[in-house]
């Protein structure tokens, strides 16, 4: 599906079925591969809902669509089981449930909803933008590798299918929204396609 229609917003409580249908749709995907990330049948409610109240759940869809075409949570939340104070964890902005809808797969939107993150980590004056995946993802590694995260460390709890630490520097200056929208389809940022249009004030909060 194209996505030089897609604008980033904040998810709304209106949104939770169908953001609980994608992240859904992606954890039988993931378990269909094997990887133990998240649960088979995904997310339940009140595991996502407390992420759109404190407003830190984003989307990007088209207006149309039943399914969002991607959904990523940011936060300043360490996962304490895995990010010590050694880590400096107020230093960071940390990724959570980030998901794409099959439909839109091989797009670049995690590239670009990535790249998003680390111009919001920069503009809070973070030095890094964090995620942590799952310990036995081989493939998933090596893809957040390719996109400049370093690998810090694997955590092996036995309860935690998660455990793979990475991260990479925020980035730096800012661009706005005008330039985003101004910029022609296919343009590159960071060597990535980024075809969505922002909400103004995602960028210059």
């Amino acid at each position: 599906m194209p996505v030089n229609s897609l604008t980033l917003r904040s998810a709304t409580s209106g949104d939770l079925p169908t953001v609980l249908t994608l992240l859904a749709e992606a954890a039988k995907w993931l378990n269909s591969l094997g990887v133990r990330q998240w649960p088979a049948g995904g997310f339940p409610a009140e595991r996502i809902e407390p992420l759109i109240q404190e407003g830190v759940l984003y989307l990007l869809d088209d207006g149309t669509d039943p399914v969002p075409a991607a959904t990523v949570a940011l936060d300043g939340h360490a996962d304490p089981e895995f990010w010590t104070g050694s880590d400096q964890p107020g230093d960071a902005l940390y990724v959570h449930k980030l998901a794409v809808s099959r439909a839109y797969s091989g797009q670049g939107l995690g590239e670009a909803l990535l790249d998003w993150a680390g111009l919001r980590a920069a503009a809070e004056g973070r030095r890094w933008l964090r995620l942590d995946c799952s310990k036995d993802n081989d493939r998933l590694q090596a893809y957040y590798r390719t996109l400049g995260f370093r690998h810090v460390r694997t955590v092996d709890l036995p309860h935690r299918a998660s455990g793979a630490l990475f991260e990479r520097g925020a980035s730096g200056a800012l661009i706005t929204s005008e330039a985003l929208l101004d910029r022609p389809a296919g343009a590159r940022t960071h060597g990535r396609v980024l075809d969505i249009i922002p909400d103004k004030e995602l960028i210059e909060a």
